[in-house]
């Protein structure tokens, strides 16, 4: 009896003393950190004047609830009257921001200040100032804030890079208004492309961002900001466990540019990329699928000028190694322009090495061109394609100034399987340019069967490469 009382009492110790979590600790306090860097985070708020047609509406047939916790909630973003009225109106935005001297700069979202007549930064102490605009930049989300001041609450810059997949994150903010709300999660992953922001590797985390965080520090557990709040993936608006945040060696990057000139000078290779597929790696001999394949080199870019070719595929950009298209983007973004670039290829299954001078990314982005049928053509039955050549003014529309035939209709068969659509332009298959419909006939008839087939089309402006396979 005694053993068994002695054997319950050490599992019961044991018990007691077990970590409440697997590996060993406890959830994290973050109560020291929000202590010491809440103060310098801001609230910010924007006003903007806009015609009645441009107003945020209410739904027909609903009005302002009166007398709830969320009754100030809908007159900031909707007005007096829901914004239903018949005249000019101001509509009213939140953010967050942070600040990073003690004379005033503060960092917040590009979004958040865009097209703002008045921006108003409220402290932590109910201190309210009017901010001016430094500068701002679309392409990173970061804009770059000035109020007056001496001796503010400054936070502590640290650095992304030897942030962990898995590491414990907080962020201070606004949502929907409450100002300096706390959340927190971990880090979900880094370096994370998104389809509109090809410049900025995110890091994606599981804290809780809403509308109203944008703009506000994303803190490490040394109370560290390593990040900028900037984006949700939601499909109801609010919170769904996908936030993005922009690693904050990017901002203090942009920050300094407009520190000194206003705007944002950022590097430019002159080509469009796309990843790797394993379709396309066996179809360039390669033995697992890497890189950023190169689809188009543009006109007197530096690419073109360092003797880069379409079908390029781009494996180390100084001496970092691009796994995924998306790694590329941003490397080059953030060197110098002027500078000299090292690249490593793969071309035609041969290694290279290549140098290039960084030339300055363009302002505009390139604009979309129609792409239209015309009649006539001649059927390519291997492929299920119906295929017409160029004419020069087509040529001239579409900027594709020689080779290549127009896709006038696609049929079941590899070339619909592969994503071939009609208007699409077919620039190559595998290593042979296209010069015109009766070569392409000619090279279709002699492609093997059963192997993956590199085709380069052109759509909307942009190139791509797309793998094809013929039926043994």
């Amino acid at each position: 009896m005694l053993k068994i009382f002695r054997a319950g009492f050490v599992l019961s110790m044991l018990l007691l003393v077990r970590p409440c979590a697997a590996g060993g600790s406890l959830p994290p306090d973050f109560t020291q950190l929000v202590e010491k860097y809440n103060t310098a985070v801001v609230n910010i708020s924007t006003t903007q004047k806009v015609a009645a047609s441009d107003q945020p509406q209410l739904p027909e047939g609903m009005e302002i609830p009166e007398g709830t916790p969320f009754d100030d909630f809908f007159r900031h973003y909707f007005g007096e009257g829901g914004g239903n009225g018949a005249g000019p109106s101001e509509v009213k935005s939140l953010g967050s921001g942070f600040i990073i001297s003690q004379d005033g700069y503060i960092i917040t979202n590009h979004h958040v200040v865009k097209d703002a007549d008045e921006i108003v930064v409220r402290l932590q102490d109910r201190r309210e100032s009017v901010a001016k605009v430094v500068g701002s930049d679309k392409r990173s989300d970061i804009a770059l804030l000035k109020i007056e001041g001496t001796d503010l609450p400054v936070v502590k810059l640290g650095s992304s890079e030897p942030l962990k997949v898995g590491e414990w994150v907080l962020a201070i903010g606004s949502p929907f208004g409450f100002e300096h709300s706390v959340t927190a999660g971990i880090v979900s992953a880094k370096g994370r492309s998104l389809p509109s922001d090809n410049y900025v590797p995110f890091i994606q985390t599981d804290v809780a961002i809403n509308p109203g965080n944008s703009g506000g520090p994303l803190f490490n557990m040394d109370g560290e900001v390593i990040g900028v709040n900037s984006q949700i993936y939601s499909r109801t608006g609010g919170f769904m466990g996908l936030s993005f945040a922009i690693p904050i060696e990017v901002a203090m990057k942009v920050v300094d540019q407009l520190k000194a000139s206003g705007h944002v000078s950022r590097g430019w290779l002159g080509v469009q990329i796309q990843d790797v597929t394993r379709e396309l790696a066996e179809s360039f001999g390669m033995k697992k699928p890497q890189g950023a394949l190169v689809a188009k080199i543009l006109p007197k870019g530096p690419a073109e000028a360092a003797g880069l070719q379409v079908g390029d595929i781009i494996t180390e950009f100084n001496k970092q190694e691009i796994v995924l298209s998306s790694a590329l983007p941003p490397l080059v973004g953030m060197t110098k322009v002027g500078d000299s670039a090292s690249i490593k290829i793969i071309r035609q299954g041969q290694p290279k090495e290549l140098t290039v001078k960084i030339g300055s990314l363009p302002d505009d982005d390139e604009p979309v061109l129609a792409q239209e049928a015309v009649p006539g053509g001649e059927k390519v039955d291997r492929l299920g394609l119906s295929l017409s050549n160029l004419t020069k003014e087509m040529r001239d529309q579409l900027e594709v100034p020689e080779n290549g035939v127009l896709v006038k209709e696609v049929k079941p068969g590899p070339a619909f399987d592969a994503g071939i659509r009609r208007g699409d332009v077919l620039l190559r298959l595998q290593d042979h340019v296209i010069k015109d419909v009766k070569h392409a006939n000619e090279i279709i008839k002699a492609l093997p069967k059963g192997k993956s087939i590199a085709a380069l089309v052109q759509r909307r402006g942009g190139s791509i490469f797309l793998a094809l396979k013929l039926a043994d």
